[in-house]
């Protein structure tokens, strides 16, 4: 059996190899020279693999004669060689695992509780606060009529939930993340967001314009390949990789959806905190009916401007108190829900019959179609949901949600319509008004502390969208903080933290009413949502080969839905949706132009780079004096000599004896082992003194407390 699993694991996983015309002698060479590297696939040292050991071989001559050629020729044999990859480069973005695997054994039952408590605090604190301000945005542009009314709403608002957030997210999207799920994510990386859908893309199929990021995942794409048997899907798998690769406007296609989608997130993450914490505050008119809205919006900066400034410590201190704080609430939704359901009746559950959508729709069609856009925001925090998948596995997350958060959100939901079913007088304030008087305050308290979580799980994804969009050249780089050493997802960015404090503080002071934020929010929410759609749509067909049918029935569902909504939502751009349209463009432009820049500087060294025949004409001295020390000159590029050093060529007068070539490798991991920082190896002969080093951080260089 032993022999039989050996066989058919080889038959699934070989190593990926390639056929070239050699001589004899130099296939003796390549013998001797595959014996001193350790082997074919030997990393980090000058073997096949490495292409700067050959750039100082020596060439055929040119002048040979016909009859040379033709003895060549003969002695020329084809062989299987390794693959064309650079494996000096190759391991310049890989680091061995810090974490020892004896560490799974440490999951009992306790941090099971501690994880699962995590993962509401930084996964569902976006989505848990969308009963604050869902029904509020929704009535004030369908006036409440009658029960048909409520049913209507409450039966859109349930569905949205169910589609959205349950079925598209979490039983979907969340497969489509960078770097896999599984209990090891727990202290790896498995990157979420639009930019880990677009870094997937990139590693199965060549569609990146950034030729340096596609070699950090060389190895995975060239190293080895996997035996599937032939079927429609892989075939359709293959036509669609060779359009991707042979399409320029594919190319850039995708990156300008991937910019402006994640530009639309990082808007929503600006929306959010001031949705959030703005619609908790106003709670105080309904405790306070003299509370005007000047306190309430003065009350929101105050609390907003404490929130970020703890935020440097959120990742790593506060996050484990806000666990305990959001699973409190999310039980006090479920409990407030009841609570109404029993004082009020049963009736709210007539809303899970869709017959009354059609209904809603049917008696006033103009302003069901406006209420849409603020029906979307129960789904609210969806993309988060991904974004900060880095933090946990897929299943726990999906099992998170489906256990506790969607069970919740709709007892809130039915409880608030079974008090607006009892109660039609008044359509504002509706979370707060449905509470039970003797249980106001505390749960105002702890609404206010809700929205500030869901505040904080918006900024940390934002962070980890950066951090990615970073690492791919579409971000100008900046300082990223790593506050813990055992989780690496958890990181702080203090420039970005304060940007988005002050854009934050100042569409609160631009607007003042939760109707005119929730219309921009809408926005944001559906343009990151349908950026999601297409990229999960080529994933689907490119790399999870789906059957077809089901991939059209995927896009065809939400896509239609999403554009409905979009619609909706883009109905309102006056009435403060113009607002984020401004701030999302500003985005894109920045990163748009940083990325058009990036590419363009990396074509130009490799473009410029000194060629091996004029480092040998130059000879072991360079054509210049060589003065004793050693000389550091830092390139972009892993393959040859910059052209910035032919510059120090000809303007100094002499040059360090010792040439080393430093290149940066920013990895994700939180640390880097001493011994794995630096990895050298020799350009050009040995005469020549010159060194190539590739020099590996983390992201932003420096740690917390370091």
């Amino acid at each position: 059996m032993a022999a039989e699993s050996s066989a058919a694991g080889s038959m699934r996983k070989a190593p990926s190899m390639e056929w070239r015309w050699v001589s004899a002698g130099e296939e003796e060479e390549e013998g001797e020279e595959e014996g001193r590297a350790g082997g074919p696939a030997a990393v980090g040292a000058v073997g096949r693999g490495g292409s700067f050991e050959s750039e100082d071989e020596d060439d055929n001559d040119e002048g040979d004669d016909d009859d040379d050629e033709e003895q060549e020729e003969a002695r020329q044999k084809l062989i299987r060689t390794g693959p064309s990859v650079d494996w000096f480069d190759v391991e310049g973005n890989e680091v061995s695992v810090a974490q020892p695997l004896e560490d799974y054994e440490e999951f009992d039952f306790g941090r099971t509780v501690f994880l699962a408590l995590q993962t509401l605090a930084v996964v569902f604190g976006d989505i848990g606060i969308s009963p604050l301000y869902t029904f509020d945005v929704m009535f004030n542009k369908y006036p409440i009529l009658g029960e048909e009314d409520v049913l209507g709403a409450l039966s859109l608002v349930l569905y949205t939930l169910i589609l959205m957030p349950l079925v598209k997210y979490v039983l979907v999207v969340l497969w489509a993340n960078d770097d896999g799920e599984g209990i090891s994510q727990l202290f790896h990386d498995s990157a979420g967001g639009i930019f880990a859908m677009y870094s997937l893309i990139c590693r199965n199929a060549k569609v990146s314009l950034i030729p340096s990021q596609v070699q950090a995942q060389a190895e995975k794409r060239m190293s080895s390949f996997r035996l599937k048997l032939p079927t429609a899907e892989l075939e359709r798998s293959i036509k669609v990789k060779e359009k991707l690769e042979s399409s320029l406007l594919m190319k850039k296609l995708l990156l300008g959806l991937v910019l402006f989608g994640t530009a639309m997130f990082i808007s929503n993450g600006v929306i959010t905190p001031a949705m959030s914490v703005l619609s908790a505050v106003s709670g105080l008119k309904v405790g306070i009916p003299n509370a005007s809205q000047d306190v309430v919006v003065m009350i929101s900066i105050a609390l907003l401007i404490i929130l970020y400034s703890l935020q440097r410590y959120a990742t790593s201190k506060i996050g484990f108190v806000v666990g305990p704080c959001l699973l409190i609430w999310f039980c006090c939704l479920g409990g407030i829900g009841i609570c109404n359901l029993s004082r009020y009746g049963p009736a709210a559950f007539k809303a899970f019959n869709p017959l009354y959508i059609i209904y809603y729709f049917g008696k006033n069609p103009f302003q069901a179609w406006l209420s849409l856009g603020g029906c979307l925001l129960c789904a609210t925090g969806s993309e988060a949901i991904f974004s900060n998948l880095c933090y946990f596995p897929v299943r726990f997350v999906q099992s998170m949600f489906v256990l506790l958060v969607l069970p919740c959100l709709v007892l809130a939901y039915l409880g608030q319509a079974a008090f607006l079913i009892a109660s039609q007088k008044s359509s504002e304030h509706i979370f707060f008004s449905s509470i039970p008087s003797e249980a106001f305050w505390p749960v105002f308290l702890l609404a206010n502390l809700a929205a500030l979580i869901a505040s904080r799980t918006m900024t940390i994804a934002i962070f980890q969208c950066l951090k990615q969009s970073i690492s791919l050249g579409c971000f100008p780089r900046l300082k990223i903080v790593h506050t813990s050493r055992k989780f690496m997802a958890k990181i702080y960015i203090p420039v970005v933290n304060w940007l988005l404090l002050a854009s934050c503080l100042g569409f609160i002071v631009l607007f003042r009413s939760t109707y005119d934020v929730g219309n921009a929010y809408a926005i944001a929410e559906l343009g990151v949502m349908i950026m999601a759609t297409l990229y999960v749509t080529i994933i689907m067909l490119l790399i999870w080969e789906t059957h077809i049918i089901k991939v059209i029935s995927f896009l065809t569902t939400f896509l239609f839905l999403e554009l409905i909504f979009f619609s909706s939502a883009l109905s309102s751009v006056g009435d403060g949706g113009w607002a984020l349209l401004v701030y999302a463009s500003g985005l894109l432009m920045i990163m748009f132009i940083w990325n058009y820049g990036s590419k363009l500087k990396y074509d130009s060294e490799v473009r410029q780079k000194l060629s091996k025949d004029l480092m040998r004409k130059l000879g072991p001295n360079l054509g210049t004096m060589r003065a004793p020390g050693l000389g550091l000159v830092y390139s972009e590029i892993v393959k040859g000599v910059p052209a910035t050093f032919g510059h120090f060529l000809t303007a100094l007068p002499a040059i360090h004896s010792i040439i080393v070539f430093v290149c940066i490798r920013n990895v994700p991991v939180p640390v880097v082992p001493q011994s794995e920082r630096f990895l050298f190896q020799r350009v050009c002969s040995r005469s020549y003194h010159m060194f190539r080093c590739i020099a590996r951080y983390v992201h932003g260089l420096i740690r917390l407390g370091s």
